[in-house]
């Protein structure tokens, strides 16, 4: 398997932990719960004209310029279209507003391009899976040209040109492979093959040159270099179990987790930076900003750190979570859901809603 696109290498990672990580509280955000605290946060899951939305809404990811956002909503009055009340993908465009239902029924949260232009998601299609891309100017989207069974949790380049993805072999599945599809070309490649179904989801970076995936069953991360046709890995070293979280947009850092821990892998050096005892979810496009979730769960919920400053930003102290692709450029902005109803003020739905935190 290592050796699909040439030969393959293995690159321990030399590990060193962060330094001592100094608090930076956004300014305005109250430590205490009451209705509408966190200011600096805005409500997205709503209607053009602020109506919010009478289903729940998830998932959500960010543009590079964090310019646009795309999420999940059942929700029946926040575009037009959608009386059944069934799940719709959405993308919303800052700061005009404006709101476009661009597909449905997605089974998973929609990924975005950098630039905005496409968000791709899964769908089951009869007792299959296929991905499809939607695109903002046409508002609608087109299922891709996967040649399994079952195709799933996509992965999108800055452009949307590519999109890498795990294919299903067989009925009942019995194996699997990561492909890389240019879809303009209408060509694929085939990264890995893997004998077995356990999960093993990849992340592309923007300019579609690297890929980075896992083995679910060995629990072993991977980088693909497209410019050499070769694979590296694993990147986390012989000895240590990995589940990847995403590469960054750039193409610089490679985010897993291993135990209780978070590391950040460099792609140029072959090292590895410790962030002990949190969750990462997503990376922000430079590779400089870490979204994560604490372990410790009697503060916040969601912090961003700053990986060259060693400090850290609040996202939320109310219970939220956050998906890959959650980050703008430079940890600008962060996008999340949440039940919680007291994040902004007037949030009296009752429901799960998608949220984006700005810092400047």
């Amino acid at each position: 398997m290592r050796g699909v696109l040439g030969a393959a290498f293995v690159v321990c990672a030399v590990t060193t932990a962060l330094p001592g990580v100094a608090s930076a509280d956004p300014a305005g955000v109250a430590r205490t719960a009451g209705a509408g605290t966190e200011v600096g946060v805005e409500r997205i899951s709503v209607a053009a004209d602020g109506t919010q939305s009478d289903g729940h809404s998830t998932g959500g990811a960010i543009t590079t310029d964090g310019r646009r956002i795309v999420f999940s909503s059942s929700a029946t009055n926040i575009a037009p279209g959608n009386a059944a009340g069934s799940e719709r993908v959405y993308l919303r465009d800052e700061p005009s507003g404006q709101l476009k239902s661009v597909g449905s029924h997605p089974i998973a949260s929609p990924v975005i391009s950098g630039d905005g232009e496409y968000a791709a998601y899964w769908v089951l299609l009869f007792r299959d899976t296929k991905v499809k891309l939607a695109q903002w100017t046409a508002g609608s989207s087109i299922g891709l040209n996967c040649d399994a069974l079952n195709c799933s949790q996509p992965s999108l380049s800055g452009d949307g040109r590519y999109v890498t993805n795990v294919a299903t072999i067989g009925r009942p599945s019995t194996s699997q492979r990561i492909d890389v599809w240019d879809w303009h070309a209408n060509t694929k490649q085939e990264l890995a093959w893997f004998d077995h179904t356990a999960p093993s989801r990849p992340s592309i970076s923007g300019d579609g040159r690297f890929v980075a995936y896992q083995n679910g069953k060995t629990k072993d991360v991977f980088l693909w270099d497209r410019d050499h046709g070769s694979t590296s890995g694993p990147i986390e070293g012989a000895a240590k179990e990995a589940t990847i979280v995403q590469i960054s947009e750039d193409g610089s850092k490679v985010v897993y987790l291993s135990g209780t821990d978070t590391y950040v892998h460099d792609v140029s050096t072959g090292t590895a930076r410790l962030v002990p005892n949190v969750k990462g979810l997503a990376i922000d496009p430079t590779g400089n900003h870490l979204l994560y979730a604490p372990n410790d769960t009697a503060g916040p919920s969601l912090k961003l750190r700053d990986l060259t400053a060693g400090t850290d930003e609040i996202v939320s102290y109310q219970p939220a979570t956050a998906g890959v692709d959650a980050v703008s450029a430079g940890g600008r902005d962060v996008v999340f859901q949440s039940t919680a109803d007291d994040i902004v003020p007037g949030d009296t739905n009752g429901k799960s809603d998608v949220f984006v935190r700005r810092f400047s």
